[in-house]
């Protein structure tokens, strides 16, 4: 581990990788289930046509669990549950290249920002398909013409959980082809690329920043849970813009990033470029604070057994 760090970093050579991956899937699925209505709120309002539906992310919330219920604020959720397999992506590319890149130099920032960019592109690689399908089912149950396509209605628990993610696929290859599962790829990785590459480095600096403003006794992890937040916070404001597009360009089957950013600013202008962002920060600032600190302590108690003997005898 390293030293003369206020804020102590456990690195990927400390940690017991069996304990690790178990505990990590089981927190990060009961993660998404606290933060993916908010998720489905962000995708509708980027996807609407100025505020032809909803006003903003609470008149969403309301009127999605007037109109569909509580499952209306989950569709999508069976399916994007295997997300969790490029969030292990996600968390083993950052880990590894950090650790490879502290092979040629020692500082944080620039670890942080070149391992967090590769494991987003590791990340988007696997995720995009499933998210592709996942914001279709998102605006499946709206009545007016979010979506590209249209739904029937389902019976049955099956049905409602997998009927219409089968309809989905069977849309997106008759009409795409095989390329439709990746559309928006480029799109996302020029989202997700910088917001992670962003968040990782404005992380450790707000938390080594507040370690010097408050006394020596202050628990790590609050610190860390501060800090995670104010970095997604951040991270989130600086690549909404390309959210947007994003989401327009998957959901729309728009094909050109250029003609949908220049299409949204003509239609709603610079305003247009904050759609969502409310609900992505409602959304990525718990999350975040969830995320960072179920991932530092789930790091201490995945910690080999030499590890903590060594850093108690320090």
């Amino acid at each position: 581990m390293q030293e003369k760090r206020n804020v102590q970093i456990i690195e990927w050579k400390d940690l017991d990788k069996k304990r690790f991956y178990c505990i990590g899937v089981v927190m990060a699925l009961s993660l998404r289930l606290t933060v993916y209505p908010a998720a489905l709120i962000r995708t509708r309002l980027q996807v609407q046509k100025g505020k032809s539906h909803y006003h903003g992310t609470f008149d969403a919330f309301f009127k999605i669990l007037r109109a569909e219920g509580v499952r209306g604020l989950y569709r999508g959720f069976p399916l994007n549950t295997l997300t969790l397999i490029s969030g292990q992506g996600y968390i083993t590319t950052y880990e590894l290249v950090r650790m490879y890149v502290s092979n040629y130099s020692n500082n944080n920032a620039i670890k942080s920002l070149v391992a967090g960019g590769a494991a987003s592109l590791v990340a988007q690689s696997i995720i995009v398909p499933i998210d592709i399908i996942s914001q279709h089912l998102m605006v499946a149950g709206h009545d007016g013409d979010l979506g590209r396509f249209k739904l029937s209605s389902t019976d049955g628990k099956y049905k409602r959980a997998f009927g219409q993610t089968q309809e989905v696929i069977t849309q997106i290859f008759r009409i795409d082809g095989p390329k439709g599962f990746y559309r928006g790829y480029l799109a996302s990785l020029l989202t997700y690329i910088p917001n992670s590459a962003v968040w990782w480095p404005f992380y450790h600096f707000y938390a080594e920043q507040l370690s010097k403003a408050v006394p020596n006794d202050c628990p790590h992890l609050l610190l860390q849970g501060i800090a995670g937040p104010m970095a997604a916070v951040t991270a989130s404001t600086l690549t909404n813009p390309m959210d947007v597009v994003r989401a327009r360009v998957q959901v729309e089957g728009k094909s050109s990033i250029i003609i949908t950013f220049k299409q949204l600013l003509r239609e709603e202008g610079l305003l247009g470029l904050t759609k969502g962002l409310s609900a992505r920060i409602l959304s990525s600032a718990p999350t975040t604070l969830l995320l960072v600190v179920g991932y530092e302590t789930l790091k201490k108690i995945s910690l080999r057994a030499s590890s903590v003997l060594q850093a108690s005898s320090q």
